[in-house]
């Protein structure tokens, strides 16, 4: 699979290294007003999550906006999944969840809403990972991507702190125009992308950096909070993510 920037063993030791994934989400989660707008002018009622494992965006549809949801990623590990459910106070069989290979299954059905956060950046077809997506969405249904924007200051910082990271990303992806272009092609319709949040950088496992290298972190994330909120503005510079969404 060349077109993958990943592999399984990449995602099974990204999220083992990962701690205290069971959160209770709140209802002002990230990109919150964005999907219970689509939810609201849709009439939405099934959605599908993409690659989202531990499925915080499928618990997040189920438990705030009462959807039937699906949460499909080629590496799930039940455990954690019924752990984040339990936290939410939602029941085991709450989500559905298919454990498969986007790149050899074929939807059996098709949904409201297909969404992905931090996904399509992983692939180097860019036109060919936003295809598979759209295969799962019904008529009338809506699609919702969002990625990092490594064209940003965040993508500088992770180039230079967390290298092994950044090179897991396919920063021509990150380009809304590109997107839109794609799915314009592709005969959808309403078509939008853009840069979203005024400014943020992070780093994977943090608590494991240097010091000194945390300390910059919390200083130009310091100063960017503070530029941006005297000045607010979402910008190809600053803004840490991209969002596209488009309707069949």
């Amino acid at each position: 699979m060349a077109n993958l920037l990943t592999d399984r063993a990449f995602w099974v030791n990204y999220w083992e290294s990962k701690k205290g994934l069971a959160v209770q989400l709140p209802a002002n989660y990230l990109f919150h007003r964005q999907l219970a707008e689509i939810v609201d002018e849709g009439n939405v009622k099934t959605a599908i999550e993409l690659g989202g494992f531990p499925g915080y965006y499928a618990v997040f549809l189920k438990k705030y906006l009462k959807l039937d949801v699906t949460l499909l990623d080629y590496f799930v590990h039940p455990p954690v999944v019924q752990a984040l459910l339990e936290k939410n106070d939602l029941k085991p069989d709450d989500i559905h969840v298919i454990e498969t290979d986007l790149f050899n299954y074929q939807p059996a059905e098709q949904y409201d809403l297909v969404l992905s956060c931090g996904l399509i950046e992983h692939f180097n077809d860019t036109a060919d990972i936003i295809h598979r997506h759209i295969s799962f969405v019904k008529p009338g249904g809506t699609l919702f991507i969002t990625l990092p924007n490594f064209k940003a200051v965040n993508g500088w910082f992770q180039k230079q702190f967390d290298k092994d990271n950044y090179d897991k990303h396919n920063i021509d992806s990150m380009d809304p125009q590109l997107l839109k272009s794609i799915c314009e092609k592709a005969g959808l319709k309403d078509v939008t992308a853009g840069y979203f949040g005024r400014f943020s950088v992070w780093l994977e496992n943090e608590d494991q950096k240097s010091a000194g290298v945390r300390l910059l972190k919390k200083t130009i994330w310091l100063a960017g909070k503070v530029f941006t909120k005297i000045i607010p503005f979402e910008s190809k510079n600053l803004s840490p993510y991209i969002i596209l969404v488009a309707k069949k």
